[in-house]
């Protein structure tokens, strides 16, 4: 696991022992790059399900203004610690230990330009962080949504989908809001 490009590219970053994360892997990571980067450069970042904090400090990297990192579980926070360290980021960066839905419901109204959403797969806990940052409108009028998945996951949302693309059993949807919602 890596910084694939930008100020921290090649940084190696720390994984979460165990087996309870599931890092994206650098090819889905880079082809996910490649699809938002024109959203990226001086971006409001929340990466609410962090883990290691490697797609957040890959925004940093190339070129976001700030990331929150939302992680509840002590070990992968101490990891994400970790890793916003030696990329050279902690500068940009806010580290949150919480729950995801206690940090939206009190995060701010069309904060976030870019949100990634990478929870464990199942589709729950994705529809449910959905759900909240629609219901707390964190999202930037022009902001974007990144969820990681599991092919087989359904979930709902009140969001347009503007690109899903499958990486063997990964999905990527990329999400905005509905047209009409931006004024």
């Amino acid at each position: 696991m890596r910084v694939v490009s930008g100020t921290a590219r090649g940084c190696k970053l720390q994984p979460v022992p165990g087996m309870n994360t599931r890092p994206t892997t650098d090819r889905v990571k880079e082809n996910v790059f490649n699809l938002i980067q024109d959203h990226v450069r001086g971006a409001e970042v929340l990466d609410l399900f962090a883990g290691t904090g490697q797609l957040g400090i890959e925004a940093l990297s190339r070129g976001a203004a700030h990331c929150d990192f939302v992680e509840h579980n002590k070990t992968a926070y101490g990891i994400v610690s970790k890793n916003v360290e030696s990329a050279r980021v902690k500068d940009k960066a806010a580290l949150h230990r919480t729950e995801a839905a206690e940090f939206v419901s009190k995060a701010g109204k069309e904060r976030y330009d870019v949100i990634f959403l990478d929870p464990p797969y199942g589709g729950v806990i994705l529809e449910n962080a959905l759900k909240q940052i629609e219901t707390f409108d964190i999202l930037s009028v022009n902001g974007i949504i990144i969820c990681e998945s599991a092919v087989e996951d359904r979930f709902s949302h009140g969001f347009a989908v503007v690109r899903e693309r499958r990486y063997g059993a990964t999905m990527i949807t990329i999400l905005q809001r509905q047209s009409g919602e931006t004024e």
